[in-house]
This record gives structure tokens, C-alpha cells and sequence, in this order.
């Protein structure tokens, strides 16, 4: 088993490196554990308090619950997955039955961020991008999948998003065996991170 770490900055393209892994690789022997499945729940505060919430500051992450997770699966057995809803900013009831396979990939801005889940990581990758080509992205994405204005979205940004990242996740490069420039439009380097992905799993 071969469990991977991808983190990088909000809209750096960290899914679109993912879903690359996805195409060239064995996808049923692939399973993906987005870091947004583990943010705690919120359904004791007001919802214009639950959108208030800061999502990039590592206190928002239930930490203890993800590497418990990642500890089991990487132990063999299956686990219950979160089911987080940005619109409603809670928790929900349902779960996704997730079972341990081959590679594991997890995937978050604020994975580095936490020692224990880092210590459960064989290769960590960090995807950076230009941070006007994340904040186009962040503002379509916002916009689209979370029903916010643009407005909002850039007030979020200057608030929260751009602050966080030059605290915590920037920093965290530093912990990264590979680092993807401009995220998922570099073919060479996830053609480079895919063969690595290859050889590690061939039999030793």
C-alpha cells in the first residue's frame, strides 16, 4: 500500500492532479480522502455563523477523526466516510463505505498542517500555482458549487483565504518530496509524480 499526501494552496489545481492519477492509474485500486470530508460539524451554530467560518485554518480540520481513519485503512480495514455539505455547512448523517486499496491518495490545502497525519503519509506532494490563477479559480468555484456572490468571494479571500495560506499553508512546502509548479496544467511533472507512483508499487 502506498499512501500519498497531496496539499497546495485553494484553487492550485490539487484535484485536477488527482484526477490525472485517476486516468493513468487503476482507478478501482484507488481511494481518495478529501480532507473537506473532516471538517467538524457546525449544526449547533446559527447558519449565517456557520457561514461565517474559517475553513482554511487548521482548527476547522477534526484531525484526531482523519488519521484514525487513514490509521485503519492503512491497517486493511474499511471505514465510514464523512459526508460534508458547503452549503449547509454541517455534517451529514449518511457516510461513504470506503475500503482500503492499494493507493491511497489524500487530498487538502491543510494536510501538512498536522504532524500525526503527515507521520501517516509515504509521499507528500505539494501542487503550487500562481495566486491569480487560484483566486480565478476560487471565485468560479465559489461561485458555481457554493452558491456565493462574487462579492462574498472576494471578501472571503482577502479575509481568510489569502491571510491562512501565507500562515499555513505555504509554509508547509517545506515538507513536500515533489512540488508541482503551475498545478494541473504541468504534464511533465505528473507524468514524472505517475511514474514514481509506478515504480513504488512494483514489487520489490
Amino acid at each position: 500500500m502506498l499512501v500519498i499526501g497531496i496539499a497546495g494552496g485553494t484553487g492550485s489545481g490539487k484535484t485536477t492532479v488527482v484526477n490525472k492519477i485517476l486516468e493513468r492509474l487503476d482507478e478501482r485500486q484507488i481511494t481518495v480522502i478529501p480532507q473537506d470530508s473532516y471538517y467538524k460539524d457546525n449544526s449547533h451554530l446559527p447558519l449565517e455563523k456557520r457561514q461565517e467560518l474559517n475553513f482554511d485554518h487548521p482548527q476547522s480540520i477534526d484531525w484526531e477523526l482523519m488519521v484514525d481513519h487513514l490509521l485503519k485503512l492503512k491497517s486493511g480495514y474499511a471505514i465510514e466516510q464523512p459526508i460534508y455539505s458547503y452549503i449547509t455547512c454541517t455534517r451529514s448523517a449518511e457516510t461513504i463505505y470506503t475500503k482500503a486499496t492499494q493507493i491511497i491518495i489524500v487530498e487538502g490545502i491543510l494536510i501538512f498542517t498536522d504532524p500525526p497525519l503527515r507521520n501517516c503519509l509515504d509521499m507528500k506532494i505539494f501542487v503550487d500555482a500562481d495566486a491569480d490563477d487560484r483566486l480565478s479559480r476560487v471565485i468560479s468555484r465559489d461561485i458555481i458549487e457554493r452558491g456565493r456572490s462574487v462579492n462574498k468571494v472576494l471578501e472571503r479571500y482577502e479575509k481568510t483565504v489569502k491571510p491562512m495560506h501565507l500562515q499555513f499553508i505555504e509554509p508547509t512546502k517545506r515538507y513536500a518530496d515533489i512540488i508541482i509548479p503551475q498545478g494541473g496544467h504541468n504534464t511533465v511533472a505528473i507524468n514524472m509524480l505517475i511514474s514514481t507512483i509506478e515504480k513504488a508499487l512494483l514489487p520489490s
